[in-house]
């Protein structure tokens, strides 16, 4: 009863899916190819590399965030008015394409997964996604993203090779597709010298294809965790810019403050 339930959770997320891309989150043609590769086992030197002063990669990370993690996740400390302000989204789009029904521009972003529910089928509450770029970093959510694989042995039929046991779904499923984790046994020796094994994990192989390829599921998942790398601080490129003053004010005001002292003491030997 609990698979069955669980199963049920995934199909709710994923008709969230068939939401259409607004005119301001249009993808770009030719979509970067991501530096991650599936060959070989160095998953975790993979880089997001994102950008969150591309405004056109927000926009598209705010489709994909409402399409496909709004239904589970929510991101308290935004609200949908300084999102459309801060990514340029005329008023008219974001009432069509991002507001639920019966929301204000004022309102937070919230889920609207009620959370007994998502206790009985994920066995935990979806957390809020609002700092989960500035607590995990952008590269865990881009490793995270990118390392789901196929195991019966789980509720949903995957686990992920970035967080063992996780009770989340691959909800991407159907743009990346499927893939096999490979796994390879190597022996050591621990202390003692007794011989220990250990299952490392080798390469992914493919099952089921999904509608992207390669290349344009990291550009949709490089512009994703973007998206919630702004969300985690939305001024940040506002302190960037600030700071910079802030160091040529301090550098002319040590000058100044320099040529005074020298001015002072000129008679002082």
């Amino acid at each position: 009863m609990r698979t069955h339930s669980r199963a049920l959770a995934v199909v709710v997320m994923l008709s969230a899916a068939l939401a259409g891309a607004p005119s301001w989150a249009a993808d770009e043609p030719g979509a970067e190819a991501g530096h991650g590769g599936h060959g070989g086992g160095g998953w975790q030197s993979w880089r997001a590399e994102n950008e969150v002063s591309n405004r056109a990669s927000l926009q598209r990370g705010a489709r994909n965030f409402m399409a496909y993690c709004q239904g589970c996740h929510s991101l308290k400390y935004v609200r949908y008015s300084r999102l459309g302000e801060d990514l340029g989204i005329p008023q008219e789009q974001l009432d069509q394409f991002l507001l639920p029904p019966g929301a204000k521009p004022a309102d937070y972003i919230l889920t609207t997964m009620p959370y007994a529910d998502a206790e009985t089928w994920f066995g935990k509450a979806p957390p809020d996604l609002s700092l989960i770029a500035r607590s995990r970093g952008v590269d865990y959510v881009y490793q995270f993203l990118k390392t789901f694989y196929a195991d019966p042995a789980k509720p949903t039929g995957v686990n992920n090779l970035r967080l063992e046991g996780t009770a989340m779904p691959h909800v991407l499923s159907e743009l990346q597709g499927v893939q096999q984790a490979v796994f390879k046994t190597v022996e050591t020796h621990g202390e003692g010298g007794q011989a220990q094994s250990a299952r490392v994990f080798e390469k992914f192989e493919p099952l089921v294809p999904g509608r992207l390829s390669e290349a344009e599921y990291d550009a949709f998942v490089r512009d994703t965790v973007n998206f919630l790398d702004y969300v985690g601080e939305p001024t940040q490129l506002k302190r960037k810019a600030l700071g910079i003053w802030v160091v040529l004010f301090l550098g002319v005001f040590t000058w100044l403050a320099y040529l005074l002292k020298k001015e002072y003491w000129k008679d002082v030997h």
